[in-house]
């Protein structure tokens, strides 16, 4: 009897054991790279997130609106990009009950990660990772080319500063030769006067 009890003990500790390690199994390789780009797009860029919002918003054709309204539900723009993501791909056009339903279930209880939203609704991870990467790397570009103008406004700036310091020195040396000129002509009448 302490036998058998001991082995359904042991028995009950082994599957306790193994089904923990399936919850704690590492989230698969997509839904590691949805959310590395997802971060990416919550990070602080120079302009604001005005233009991670301004891309969402072509991308997926949505209103300034439903942005804030996610924005609201405590939700990062690498996050409401993923939840649109996954609504369009539904119906090819993101419908408010398909949008509110991914939230809640990424929200919960339980919470849930976007693979297992995508899984439960009979989607691909691949398609919205292109679309999150792609404004990703929208966002970069448009930044760089802001430095790149911000850095050219500053060359010509500090070039300007340079021409005007060269042309204040002229004059200063011009003034100068004036000024001796002058001297030298005015020894010159005096000698004259003589």
């Amino acid at each position: 009897m302490k036998n058998l009890k001991l082995h359904f003990m042991l028995t009950g500790l082994i599957l306790c054991l193994a089904a923990a390690s399936s919850f704690a199994q590492e989230k698969p390789g997509e839904e590691k790279k949805l959310e590395a780009v997802a971060a990416e797009l919550d990070k602080n860029h120079s302009e604001g997130q005005q233009r991670v919002a301004d891309m969402i918003k072509a991308e997926f054709g949505v209103a300034d609106g439903l942005i804030m309204g996610l924005r609201f539900k405590k939700l990062g723009y690498g996050e409401i990009a993923i939840a649109l993501g996954l609504a369009q791909g539904l119906h090819r056009t993101i419908k408010d009950e398909d949008l509110y339903k991914i939230v809640s279930l990424r929200q919960g209880p339980p919470v849930m990660g976007w693979g297992r939203i995508a899984k439960e609704l009979g989607l691909k991870l691949g398609p919205v990772i292109s679309k999150v990467q792609k404004i990703s790397a929208e966002v970069r570009r448009d930044e760089k080319g802001d430095k790149a103008a911000e850095d050219k406004k500053t060359e010509a700036e500090k070039l300007k500063k340079q021409e005007k310091a060269d042309k204040s020195e002229k004059t200063d040396k011009d003034g100068k030769a004036w000024e001796q000129k002058k001297s030298w002509m005015e020894r010159m009448k005096s000698f004259m006067r003589r």
